[in-house]
C-alpha cells in the first residue's frame, strides 16, 4: 500500500513541476519554437531523402538493398554467383567453396523443410554451373 501511495505522490509531483514553468515560459515561446521548427525541417528533409532513395528502387522499407529482378532464362556465371552468394565472378572459386555454399543454401531452402522446390532447383543448377568452371 505504501508503494502505491509513493508512486501516486511521485506522479503528482512530476506533473506539478512539469506544468509549473509553462506559464513562466510563455513570453519566450517564439525563441523556444525555433529549435523545434529547425528539427522539424531536418526530419522532413531526411524523410524526403529516404523517400527519394526508395523511389529509385533497390531499397526496401528497412533501408537494405535487395536484388531487383527475377531469374535469367539461361543460367550464367553472375546469376549462379548471386544464387550461391559467392564472389566467384571476380576470382575463381574452388569446388570446396561451391559445395560449402550449396550446402548452406540447401539447408535454408530445402523443400522438405518448407522451402521452395523451384528455388532448390535453381540452387542445384547454380552449383552444377559453377562446378563446371571451377578448378
Amino acid at each position: 500500500m505504501a508503494t502505491v501511495l509513493a508512486v501516486g505522490v511521485g506522479v503528482a509531483a512530476a506533473a506539478f513541476f512539469v506544468c509549473l514553468p509553462l506559464p513562466l515560459l510563455l513570453p519566450f515561446r517564439e525563441h523556444l519554437q525555433a529549435p523545434y521548427s529547425i528539427a522539424k525541417l531536418v526530419l522532413q528533409g531526411r524523410a524526403g531523402l529516404v523517400a527519394l532513395r526508395r523511389s529509385r528502387g533497390g531499397i526496401s522499407a528497412t533501408g537494405k538493398a535487395y536484388y531487383k529482378g527475377g531469374f535469367e532464362k539461361q543460367m550464367n556465371r553472375r546469376e549462379a554467383a548471386l544464387i550461391l552468394e559467392t564472389s566467384c565472378v571476380e576470382r575463381g572459386a574452388t569446388k570446396e567453396i561451391i559445395r560449402k555454399k550449396h550446402r548452406q543454401m540447401m539447408l535454408l531452402n530445402h523443400p522438405d523443410r518448407g522451402g521452395s522446390p523451384y528455388l532448390a532447383t535453381k540452387i542445384n543448377e547454380a552449383k552444377e554451373f559453377l562446378e563446371k568452371g571451377a578448378s
